[in-house]
């Protein structure tokens, strides 16, 4: 397992950490496996969607905004009860492929961590299971 230092820099963020996976599947020379990207953190999330148009994580922020507002009333003490709904709503990890030393993505896609309570000093945490090929 490896542990990957990220700082976010505002309070919303979706930071692309593609190129930090590709790294960790060169670093470890890995053909082929099953590879978890785990994010250690109650106010963060993992996804993939689109790194084409830097529009479209904007959107998403926006939109979940208006479903879970920063301020609604909520009873934690911390006052970021938004950013754990919204973590778990996206979820702490994302499942992967690898093939032929490749990661398996589609064409406009990239892995992001999505920082809902930030900014902060924040960790990633990838592992690979290597799968067997006949």
């Amino acid at each position: 397992m490896q542990k990957i230092s990220i700082q976010t820099n505002k309070r919303e963020q979706f930071l692309e950490i593609t190129d930090h996976i590709i790294q960790f599947v060169k670093e470890n020379s890995i053909d082929s496996a099953v590879i978890t990207v785990y994010c250690p953190h109650t106010t963060a999330a993992i996804t993939i969607n689109e790194n084409a148009d830097p529009d479209v994580t904007r959107d998403i922020i926006h939109e979940i905004d208006k479903i879970i507002p920063f301020e609604d009333g909520y009873r934690h003490f911390e006052g970021n009860s938004a950013a754990h709904i919204k973590a778990s709503f996206f979820g702490s990890s994302d499942t992967l492929l690898v093939h032929n030393g490749r990661l398996q993505l589609g064409r406009w896609q990239g892995i992001y961590f999505c920082e809902f309570d930030g900014p902060r000093s924040r960790e990633i945490w990838v592992q690979a299971g290597q799968t067997k090929t006949k």
